[in-house]
């Protein structure tokens, strides 16, 4: 490094945001996460050791991810790497592969990588660390919003340990405030401000478990309020208020609020109820919530609640999870509103459902059947000789396409699983199904 990269990084460190400069560089220093790391946990010991394998660290924006890593960096005997994925590119990672080779080769000295935003890296490009995280060349530490077992390759998962982050509790984002606005090498305590109980209350609860919101909210605050006359810059209930922006929703992603917010707009789309759907959509979009995971509930209320009164609800939903996927935010909310309102406007029938449901419960607590004879497949060598497939009759060569004959095992002969409703479609699948049955039984089809 020489003399103007020393300058660079020195007045990088002195003007960057308040809640970089905050990041622990030590395991003492670090709020919350007591669960990964309590001084009993694994990944406590593991980097007192300096015995780090590969792991991921996922979790909502704000909960320490990256501070995780440089409490690493600063920890470990090896050689530390960083890169962020939405800009690296395959130079990049040669790059830090070529210098751990060399400083594996040389000096016997391990290399940790760290990948920032992992889940940006596609197939090819996670493929390209894998065997250098398996021979150990490199040790990854990956850090991700989303979630690893979706986003990160299956083999790179198997190889690492996962340690999932949990937002800051209110405690644990007020302690954070109060040490930013007091602490004079790392926080602003040099601008001898001062911020209320209640303004501290209101943006550690405002912040929502996103340490860096409430960080960036202090420092907007300080940077931006005139002095009272005793000197000091006073942040109040007002400024806090005005420096948040805008108060976020409660809605923890591993809450109660998470699972009530899905819960209702689920059972508003099975109640027809459009107006209500919309609403709680429009609620988790707010929140930040995973767009994919929404279009899935779409998907199973689709199926599950709407079935064979409208199949086309199902077409709708899936093609809407696509589009999400492909289009992403902000428009992603309105073919997410299309596939709500469609579903939830559509006919219901849960008979579908209601018979695979059935027909589970039938097999968990009979014995297994023999497939009968006729319906037994007859596509290979000896197959006619053990009577397989003999004897079925092939529907397209009677009217209507059809002709009884038994499918259930004979053991389950009149058994019923699906029942349709009379709602929607299913009452055009009821009344066609009566029809067959009743014109083959006139023309004597179903004795033959």
């Amino acid at each position: 490094m020489d003399l103007f990269d020393y300058m660079r990084e020195n007045t990088m460190e002195q003007e960057s945001p308040l809640a970089s400069r905050m990041r622990p560089e030590t395991l003492d220093e670090i709020v919350g996460q007591q669960h990964i790391i309590g001084k009993d946990k694994l990944l406590y010991r593991a980097i007192r050791a300096d015995k780090l394998g590969s792991v991921i660290f996922y979790g909502p924006p704000g909960t320490g991810k990256t501070t995780m890593a440089r409490v690493i960096a600063n920890t470990t005997s090896a050689q530390f790497r960083q890169i962020n994925a939405t800009v690296a590119g395959k130079k990049d990672m040669e790059d830090v592969v070529k210098e751990a080779k060399d400083a594996l080769g040389m000096y016997g000295k391990k290399t940790i990588l760290f990948v920032d935003e992992i889940h940006r890296f596609n197939k090819g490009q996670q493929d390209y660390l894998l065997p250098y995280v398996e021979d150990g060349t490199l040790i990854l530490i990956g850090a991700t919003t989303e979630n690893p077992y979706f986003e990160v390759n299956g083999a790179l998962i198997s190889r690492s340990k996962i340690f999932e982050l949990k937002p800051l509790d209110q405690k644990d984002i007020r302690e954070l405030i109060l040490r930013a606005v007091h602490d004079e090498v790392k926080g602003m305590g040099t601008y001898q401000a001062e911020i209320t109980e209640e303004a501290a209350d209101f943006l550690a609860d405002a912040a929502n478990g996103d340490a860096r919101a409430a960080l960036n909210a202090v420092e907007l605050g300080i940077l931006t309020t005139d002095r009272s006359e005793d000197g000091k810059i006073w942040i109040d209930l007002d400024v806090a208020q005005e420096c948040i922006q805008k108060r976020a929703v409660r809605y923890d992603k591993n809450g109660d609020s998470h699972y009530d917010t899905i819960s209702a707009f689920i059972k508003s789309m099975r109640g027809s109820d459009p107006d209500a759907a919309v609403y709680y959509l429009a609620r988790m979009l707010y929140a930040g919530e995973d767009i994919k995971f929404i279009a899935r509930r779409v998907i199973i209320c689709a199926a599950e609640d709407v079935g064979m009164a409208d199949p086309q609800a199902l077409v709708v939903a899936v093609n809407a999870s696509l589009a999400v996927e492909r289009v992403g935010m902000p428009e992603a909310r309105i073919i997410l509103a299309e596939a709500v309102t469609y579903v939830a406007t559509a006919p219901k029938s849960n008979a579908s459902y209601m018979a695979v449901e059935e027909a589970s419960g039938y097999v968990k607590e009979h014995q297994t059947f023999l497939v009968p004879p006729h319906l037994q497949d007859r596509h290979y060598s000896g197959a006619e000789k053990l009577g397989r497939g003999l004897d079925y009759k092939y529907a397209h060569n009677y009217p209507n396409h059809y002709v009884k004959q038994q499918y259930l095992p004979a053991e389950m002969e009149g058994t019923v699983f699906y029942r349709p409703s009379g709602n929607g479609y299913e009452k055009q699948v009821e009344e066609h199904m009566e029809r067959i049955r009743r014109e083959a039984k006139e023309t004597g089809e179903d004795d033959r």
